[in-house]
């Protein structure tokens, strides 16, 4: 059975799973990017008229949708398909890991990785996205807002005060975070 949660963001939906979506983590795809997705599922929602991107994570899929299109039309479809897909496969959406893992030696970062996947990223995913280190330097974080987080008019609001503050907090070197 699919639950569906609103997000801060007007124009993303949260789809809850019983079932497990993804055995790699999360990861986001986006509508300009479809001739380069390889899953089958993926490329059919995102194929549907007015949804921007999908973020796929262990236990939902958050769907941010263009202000052209109504939930009204574009929810049953996404419910429909999520069981469909369930009632033709037991295995999660997501297998293979794309994603590239770094060894990162460097204590401050991870220190910072460490707060965002522990104080961070639950507290994102409860409002149906995702928040993704991409770099350090010079005090400055840099991470990138994925799924109902992208484009959200809290976002900036939730960067500054609430990111910005734990890392600062928890990690004396950061000094600022920047969403990319």
């Amino acid at each position: 059975m699919i639950q569906v949660e609103q997000t801060p963001n007007p124009d993303s939906l949260k789809f809850l799973s019983q079932k497990i979506l993804s055995k790699v983590g999360t990861e986001e795809f986006k509508k300009s990017n479809l001739k380069n997705i390889k899953i089958p599922f993926v490329k059919e929602i995102l194929s549907f008229s007015g949804v921007e991107l999908i973020l796929i994570s262990d236990n939902f899929l958050t769907v941010k949708k263009d202000k052209n299109v109504t939930w009204d039309s574009l929810k049953p479809m996404i419910i429909s398909h999520l069981n469909d897909y369930f009632e033709k496969n037991n295995s999660p959406i997501l297998l293979d890991n794309k994603l590239e893992k770094k060894t990162d030696d460097d204590e401050t970062i991870s220190k910072i990785k460490d707060v965002l996947d522990t104080k961070i990223r639950p507290a994102v995913a409860k409002d149906g996205g995702d928040i993704k280190f991409k770099s350090f330097d010079k005090g400055v974080v840099k991470v990138e807002l994925q799924g109902a987080c992208s484009g959200c008019p809290s976002s900036i609001m939730t960067l500054k005060q609430g990111v910005q503050n734990l890392l600062k907090h928890y990690v004396k070197e950061v000094n600022s975070v920047e969403a990319i």
